[in-house]
């Protein structure tokens, strides 16, 4: 059987930008989505590059505002500023806060939660659990792998447990992919609708090394 994830057809995101020129060229390549990441202890910190003005003019219909912990007033005035098309909360916000949210936003902006995994597979297994009250208020999951620190960490976790629950709608996949494991992929079941790339795919942080995208985005079709 093949290993490489050619009939799987992924949608890609590229996350933590915060370079114009390399933004633009990630569009011409047909990126999905574009994560920009609102989180002021991040590396990555988009407002440390680009303003909310210049995010809002960027014309793309999959940019991704990322926020830990933020609260619903801030996202909800970021969202409109720059035009965002999904906020992702990568933090530890609860049900009350995403129904909160959901109520606050823009009917058209959706809302992607993280689930970071780690190696309590029974925490991870009720965190599932509680999405059943909230597929009404998000669009998707994102699967990353936990640590200490939020946001990216460049490593993977265990992709089989994926394989031991079911997924109750479409999700993204992070966590250290790359050129290395991207072979992996096809040991996914339920296969995700889209990889979310970040750190394995810089020559530091917040600048991305777009000819390792492309062969990436190559292997992807």
């Amino acid at each position: 059987m093949s290993q490489q994830p050619s009939t799987n057809n992924y949608q890609l995101k590229v996350c933590g930008l915060t370079k114009m020129d390399q933004i633009q060229e990630l569009i011409s390549l047909n990126t999905n989505f574009l994560g920009f990441i609102f989180y002021e202890k991040s590396p990555r910190f988009v407002l440390n590059h680009l303003s909310l003005e210049e995010i809002s003019e960027i014309n793309h219909q999959g940019k991704v505002g990322v926020f830990v912990n933020e609260t619903v007033e801030k996202i909800s005035e970021i969202s409109e500023k720059a035009k965002l098309n999904f906020i992702q909360l990568h933090g530890d916000e609860d049900e009350e806060f995403v129904k909160k949210l959901r109520l606050s936003l823009s009917k058209n902006i959706k809302i992607i939660k993280v689930i970071r995994i780690g190696n309590d597979f029974e925490k991870f297994k009720n965190e599932i659990s509680k999405i059943s009250n909230l597929k009404s208020q998000i669009s998707n999951l994102l699967f990353d792998t936990d640590s200490k620190v939020f946001g990216g960490t460049g490593k993977t976790f265990d992709w089989q447990i994926l394989n031991e629950i079911e997924i109750p709608i479409p999700y993204f996949l992070s966590g250290g992919i790359s050129l290395e494991n991207i072979h992996q992929l096809s040991t996914i079941n339920h296969q995700p609708l889209a990889l979310d790339i970040n750190s394995k795919f810089e020559t530091e942080p917040g600048s991305k090394d777009l000819e390792k995208i492309k062969i990436f985005k190559s292997l992807l079709k």
